[in-house]
This record gives C-alpha cells, structure tokens and sequence, in this order.
C-alpha cells in the first residue's frame, strides 16, 4: 500500500499574535474531522534542539532548518503537519514551501501593542527591560509573508473563525 503525503500549515506572526491558540483551535477542529495532526511548536521543539538556546542568527538558522527537515519527513510519510513557529525570516518559511508539496502559510498577523499587552510569556516586557535583545518583530526583523495562503487578523478574528478560513482553504 502505497503511503500518501500529508500537509503542512506554516502558522507564522510575530510573538504572542495567537499562534500557538490557532494551533490549538485547528487541531482540535481537523481531529472533529477525522483528520490526525501533529503540531511542531517551537518552544518545545526548542527544548531538545537548543535546551539553552540564544536565539542568534545561527542557531536561528540551524534550528529552522532542523525543523522544516523534521516537517517535511512527517509530512512525506503521510503525517499532516502544524507548525506553530514564528520563523521570523520568510526564507525559512519558503524553503518549506519548496520541500512539502502540499503546503500553506498562514500570516497570523496582529499589532505589535496588541500582542505586548497579551505577552503571555513576558516576551515584551523583558525586552524593554533590557533581559532579553532578540525578539522579533521588536529587536530583530520580522518578514511578514508576502503572498500568505491565509491571512489572520487576531485582534479581531476569533480563533473558530481563523480555523475555518484555514479548513476552507485546505479543503476547497
């Protein structure tokens, strides 16, 4: 029996858009449909890949590509495939465009004050402390996609609507 390839959805958005409650959302909502999937959330990837991580460009890069191998190979071997990951710059995002046939991104876009006042993990609030110099979208670069599957607007957009707009387009 011949193995059928999954899909992935890229959910990207600077921190505390609403990533990580997306993903939640829509893997609740496929599982209803039937549909198995596994998400890649970068914090708990981040634990085994980089247990002390510094978020430096390099390691940024090392880690992004360990995932997007990690996502293609799931996907490749019939796994559908969340990844809850900002992946501040688009070519990491790109290049798992090019290696997981059925792909989609997702620009989970929210304003930057929106997501300071939700900062769950007090991201924000470090970063204008000074204890933390690299978070995206404040101190270093965030790349929005340019032409996103789907676009999220979370400050308005409930997280059953964003589900959705996803399904509908994954399942035309």
């Amino acid at each position: 029996m011949e193995k059928r390839p999954g899909f992935a959805v890229w959910l990207t958005g600077t921190p505390a858009s609403g990533k990580s409650t997306i993903a939640a959302a829509l893997t609740e909502r496929l599982n209803e449909l039937g549909i198995g999937v596994q998400v890649l959330e970068s914090d708990e990837l981040r634990k085994v890949l980089t247990p002390e991580p510094t978020y430096s460009e390099k390691e940024r890069e090392q880690f992004y590509d360990v995932i997007v191998y990690v996502g293609q190979l799931l996907v490749d071997n019939g796994v559908n495939v969340i990844f809850d990951a900002t992946a501040n710059k688009r070519k990491h995002r790109d290049q798992a465009r090019a290696r997981i046939q059925r792909f989609m991104e997702v620009y989970v876009k929210c304003p930057s004050e929106v997501c300071a006042n939700r900062d769950p993990k007090g991201l924000y609030k470090e970063a204008k402390n000074g204890k933390i110099s690299t978070l995206p979208g404040i101190q270093t670069g965030y790349e929005p996609p340019l032409r996103p599957d789907v676009t999220i607007f979370s400050d308005t957009e409930e997280p059953s609507e964003a589900t959705e707009k996803i399904i509908k387009k994954l399942f035309p």
